[in-house]
């Protein structure tokens, strides 16, 4: 794949008539091919530029940057985090024209704040192909420190279109690369097989806690990084960035605690931790201090699902790493999320008080000792300064968190951003916002051009933050001042694939102007609701000894297409053709009502009866029938469909049975007394070594492909 690559080329300032400073920085974005080495490669690209590109400012300064996109599609530059007017905010279609390809466009803004913050595309999925960078803003006048940047990344070597296509079809490749499927073989060697068998009864597919297997971790565009500038005695200010599309990273140092000063570009009261979790999209600023002479101190950051880590080593001398963090406990993790969930794939009602991560629902799944270890959570952080909101009128609202796994479908409400209108807010409003967790993943929300308090123990001096990690099950509370006063703004979840599922709304301001980015409103927010509506083809494609069996799927978040096909090598073995065109209900979709057509012929066989005591048309039809598809316990699919001649025919298959990491069963019975039986060995995300007997075709071997 093309990485996208942001290099900064110049950067200028200039004083203005009142004292203060015009920055001007130019960023030209291309798609090149650079890996983590810096050095260019005519393969899939590593990584995005090195090193990654990190604008400073001083409060009060002017900026102008400049966006060069020499790239053949278009592209945005969002400043998260940073108060700015709303046609700068650069969302696409919502706030800011895009920039066109071979096409300049210049943000201009007052820096209204300090602190740490970053910027990134908000154009399709460019974020995960490397288009990012800090954004650090100092004080004026405030006393220089030693500091360091540190810019935290996911990596995947695959086409970031092809993760997000393959996670809306369920495949679970990413946990085979993880050796974290759970197979009913691993079940039964640890003792669990009760756990997998009652997962399954509830319709939840097997435990994780991030979606996507990454190749590589990186900071600031590396794999590691050292500092041996720093000396005994130094403390470091470490500005962490958390630029991933889907990961989050626990934060450990090797050298001693950790002091927390700032927590998405606000000042906090200094906090000492042992270790903290940052979500994806929060910065931190941190404090550590060089513990002795003559060795380096590794300031770690491993992914949540503990598959890779990065270091930045701070010193010169022996390298001190923190001790390894452990797999997780999977199984562990199922036993909680069973006891967690309904055999509806519903949440249960529950009386724990849960809210700001002080209850860590994974921690059932941790192997580390935790006695006498302090981690971060948000009800620990204190404002150093009131954040009580203006005088004015509140306004509440209440909205949960939702979404499947099985077909990766994320909602508010259980509405898409595309399915739902804009809330429409007043200027000098206070908003309140209850935000209720009802799914098995945490979702770091982001709101965009406000800062917001998270209410925790500290009342008065509540923290304030734009990005706030919900776990599941838990219920928080934020509230923000509507100090804007026009345009729309994007609330979401930060999580890339989560974003672009239509996990967000977008608070509207009444009476705003029209923006002059965006003279066509309504066709520019169709660009925005298409994000969501998008469909993902998916297909599969048997090569066997007796035939080839397969289908291709065309879906997006409600509706599916999609044709099959049995064709055997020889008339007896016989040809079969049947497709739908249908609409998936319920928060869970685990109905599927279809419109469709059937087609079959078969030479040579006794026609019979059915289940039902009706003329067996197996052999020979052509019929369009109306069904439906429910998704029962064990994921065991039952398909009841009437056709034109008034016929009934019931159908139950599974295809996916994790016998190991790799090996799979699968199996389909009607009534018409069909029925197949088989299995395949998975050797990459697309081929498989299959086989099958089937009551037509007979039995085959040979291979699947899976797109």
């Amino acid at each position: 794949m093309k990485t996208i690559s942001v290099t900064l080329l110049l950067m200028s300032a200039i004083s203005g008539a009142s004292g203060q400073h015009r920055v001007h920085y130019d960023l030209f974005v291309s798609d090149t091919l650079v890996n983590y080495t810096g050095k260019m490669r005519m393969a899939i690209a590593v990584n995005g530029q090195i090193p990654m590109p990190t604008l400073d400012f001083i409060e009060g300064d002017t900026a102008e940057i400049t966006i060069h996109n020499t790239m053949h599609h278009e592209t945005s530059i969002h400043w998260h985090g940073l108060m700015v007017p709303n046609e700068q905010d650069g969302v696409p279609y919502l706030t800011t024209a895009p920039i066109r390809p071979h096409s300049s466009y210049t943000y201009h803004f007052v820096i209204r704040q300090s602190g740490t913050y970053w910027y990134h595309s908000h154009t399709m999925l460019q974020e995960q192909s490397g288009m990012y960078g800090a954004v650090i803003i100092h004080k004026r006048n405030e006393q220089p420190v030693k500091e360091d940047v540190m810019l935290l990344s996911d990596w995947s070597d695959e086409n970031p279109g092809q993760i997000e296509r393959s996670l809306h079809y369920a495949t679970d490749w990413y946990m085979v690369r993880k050796g974290a499927v759970q197979s009913y073989g691993e079940a039964v060697r640890k003792g669990q097989f009760s756990t997998r068998l009652e997962n399954e009864w509830k319709r939840m597919h097997a435990m994780d806690v991030s979606d996507v297997y990454y190749d590589t971790f990186l900071i600031n565009g590396k794999k590691s990084l050292d500092r041996p500038q720093y000396q005994k005695g130094d403390t470091v200010r470490l500005k962490i960035i958390n630029g991933s599309s889907s990961t989050y990273f626990w934060l450990r140092y090797s050298g001693g605690k950790i002091m927390v000063v700032a927590a998405d570009g606000m000042p906090v009261k200094p906090v000492l931790v042992d270790r903290m979790i940052i979500g994806v999209s929060e910065t931190y600023d941190v404090d550590v201090v060089i513990p002795e002479s003559g060795k380096s101190f590794g300031f770690s950051a491993t992914s949540e699902d503990r598959t890779g880590e990065v270091s930045l080593w701070l010193g010169k001398g022996e390298r001190v790493a923190s001790q390894p963090m452990p797999a997780l406990d999977y199984f562990e993790g199922m036993k909680m999320m069973n006891g967690m969930m309904t055999s509806g794939g519903n949440m249960k009602a529950s009386d724990m008080n849960m809210s700001l991560g002080e209850m860590d629902m994974n921690e059932a799944m941790y192997r580390e000792p935790l006695d006498s270890v302090i981690t971060l959570n948000y009800n620990m952080l204190r404002s150093p300064d009131v954040t009580t909101l203006p005088e004015g009128p509140y306004r509440e609202l209440h909205f949960k968190l939702t979404g499947n796994m099985n077909r990766y479908v994320w909602t508010l409400n259980n509405k898409t951003v595309s399915e739902s209108d804009k809330i429409k807010i007043r200027a000098g409003d206070n908003i309140r916002i209850i935000i209720a967790n009802h799914s098995m993943m945490r979702h770091p929300m982001h709101l965009h051009g406000h800062f917001f308090r998270v209410l925790n123990q500290y009342g008065s001096y509540s923290p304030l933050k734009n990005v706030l990690d919900i776990m599941p099950m838990e219920t928080d509370t934020i509230e923000f001042h509507a100090s804007e006063g026009y345009g729309d703004w994007y609330f979401h979840c930060h999580i890339l694939y989560h974003m672009m599922s239509g996990m967000g709304r977008i608070f509207s301001y009444e009476n705003s102007p029209p923006n002059p980015q965006l003279p066509d409103a309504r066709k520019a927010l169709r660009k925005v609701y298409a994000d969501d509506r998008r469909f993902y083809a998916g297909a599969e494609l048997g090569l066997e000894s007796n035939g080839s069996d397969g289908h291709v799927t065309l879906m997006n978040t409600r509706w599916r297409f999609s044709t099959e096909w049995h064709l055997g090598l020889r008339d007896k073995a016989g040809y079969e053709s049947e497709s739908h065109f249908g609409r998936f209900l319920g928060r869970n979709q685990f109905l599927f009502l279809y419109a469709g057509w059937d087609w079959r012929y078969r030479e040579g066989h006794p026609s019979g009866e059915d289940l039902f005591g009706q003329a067996n048309s197996k052999n020979k039809r052509s019929v369009a029938h109306l069904g439906l598809e429910y998704t029962l316990p064990w994921f065991i699919v039952a398909d009841l469909s009437l056709d034109h001649t008034g016929k009934v025919r019931a159908q139950f298959s599974r295809t996916d049975v994790p016998v190991t990491n790799r090996l799979r069963l699968f199996g389909k019975w009607n009534t018409d007394y069909e029925y197949t039986i088989g299995g395949r060995y998975i050797i990459s995300k697309y081929i498989s070594a299959s086989s099958h007997y089937d009551s037509d075709m007979g039995y085959g071997a040979g291979l699947t492909i899976t797109y």
